[in-house]
């Protein structure tokens, strides 16, 4: 098997183990190019049909070819699709720095849908190397009731030895691409010819490499107008990945308050 071929299988198989283990479980979906692989990858462990619901958690702010994206895709891939909106700014902690403060709105929507739908669990597309933050995190991830994360209480995780026991009122982030990388979901997205979102190619000598918020989030200087050039260009590129989020620009600990919080 070849790299790309054990990522697969790695996955499909933590979305099996979760699926079988935990009642209640959702997809969450971004509209990312992460959550899209994920998205692929689910259809493939449960032979072309999500068999959970898939939630996107609405800001109202994304770009319109992201909302474009999500109204055609949920219906061409027979997505059982749930839209959660976020509360006003005004309802979140102010004491945040503004971007981190305008993410945050997506803390409290996602807290709101937790407790709406009973969720137990939910599958997040994040990966260790996107955030320093985010590498402490486990593939089968312990919550509070609200998704509040607590980094130091985590299972150890080996040999893909994962728990999936645990005490009532435990709410669980399964994360099915964790051990991926940036370049690993392009080389994905190409071999798979899964649809990608134009704003991830070069337009005018800007791109963006991870999407967000159209108010807090910009694009990096870049040439690469398709994945065979964007592959080639983070082969080398010393830019980091959210280099274009606002609010990882921030004050040092808003990120990892944000992700204690509950945030993805």
């Amino acid at each position: 098997m070849d790299r790309l071929d054990q990522l697969e299988s790695q996955s499909i198989y933590i979305f099996r183990e979760a699926f079988n283990r935990i009642e209640n479980i959702a997809m969450l979906w971004s509209l990312g190019k992460d959550s899209n692989v994920m998205i692929w990858l689910a259809r493939k462990a449960f032979f072309g049909h999500v068999p959970f619901p898939v939630m996107h958690v609405d800001t109202e702010k994304k770009f319109p070819e992201m909302y474009e994206f999500r109204d055609r895709y949920a219906e061409e891939w027979g997505l059982n699709f749930i839209r959660e909106l976020c509360p006003p700014i005004e309802e979140v902690d102010q004491s945040l720095p503004p971007a981190a403060r305008s993410a945050s709105r997506k803390t409290a929507g996602l807290k709101a849908a937790i407790q709406k739908h009973q969720f137990n669990a939910l599958f997040a597309g994040i990966r260790r190397d996107e955030e320093a933050t985010r590498a402490k995190e486990r593939v089968f991830s312990p919550r509070g009731q609200t998704g509040q994360w607590d980094f130091r209480d985590q299972p150890p995780e080996f040999w893909d030895q994962f728990k999936t026991e645990f005490p009532p009122g435990t709410h669980v982030r399964v994360h099915p691409l964790l051990h991926w990388t940036e370049i690993d979901i392009w080389l994905y997205t190409q071999r798979e010819n899964i649809p990608v979102i134009p704003l991830y190619f070069s337009q005018d000598g800007k791109r963006y490499r991870s999407l967000g918020d159209q108010d807090i989030t910009n694009p990096v200087e870049s040439d690469a107008a398709t994945i065979e050039e964007i592959i080639e260009e983070l082969s080398t590129t010393k830019v980091s990945e959210r280099s274009g989020r606002a609010m990882d620009h921030e004050s040092e600990d808003a990120f990892e308050r944000l992700r204690a919080d509950g945030y993805l």
